[in-house]
């Protein structure tokens, strides 16, 4: 008998000060066997710095020709795919061929390995690639409970992050910069 995944109800107060957005998000998120907390939350993090009405999460782990998050514009058309962790290179070059848009949130504590093995091999790809602080990744985790209430402020690089037991900041690094499309 397989696993089941487990599930989380999500309230989310957030406020992205850069893009002048401020809704409130009720997210109900599934936890692979196989996934982490850190990796669950950085997914719901990505998920709030990319805020669109059209952006979905996946199947995830669980499937490997879909990314984490993805965003299909009116038409169908896949206008954005964002991967969680540290991707291969074929995995993100197939990315790339298959959006416009393409983003991988960093967030292991080897990150700069990966970073340093991908990094020339990635010069000429359209995609943006951030690095998350592992430690801050590992503060926001221990906020999180099954059902929650919590407000997520982004401002520029960071987000400020207030739930029941606790609050944490967190800062991310632009490894690499994509070209800016609206999606």
């Amino acid at each position: 008998m397989a696993i089941k995944p487990t599930i989380f109800k999500m309230t989310i107060n957030l406020s992205d000060l850069e893009h002048s957005k401020y809704q409130t998000l009720n997210l109900t998120v599934a936890q692979h066997p196989s996934e982490s907390v850190e990796r669950m939350m950085v997914r719901v993090l990505a998920y709030c710095i990319d805020a669109h009405e059209q952006l979905e999460f996946t199947k995830g782990i669980s499937a490997t020709d879909e990314p984490d998050l993805w965003q299909h514009a009116l038409d169908g058309q896949l206008c954005l795919w964002v991967e969680v962790g540290e991707p291969s290179f074929d995995r993100i070059k197939k990315s790339v061929r298959a959006s416009k848009n393409v983003k991988v949130y960093s967030l292991n504590t080897k990150s700069h390995v990966w970073w340093g093995q991908l990094e020339k091999k990635l010069t000429n790809l359209n995609l943006w690639v951030y690095r998350l602080q592992w430690t801050d990744v590992q503060a926001l985790a221990a906020l999180v409970q099954r059902t929650m209430s919590f407000s997520i402020t982004i401002n520029g690089d960071s987000a400020y992050i207030a739930a029941e037991l606790g609050q944490v900041e967190i800062g991310w690094e632009v490894l690499k910069r994509g070209l800016i499309e609206s999606y």
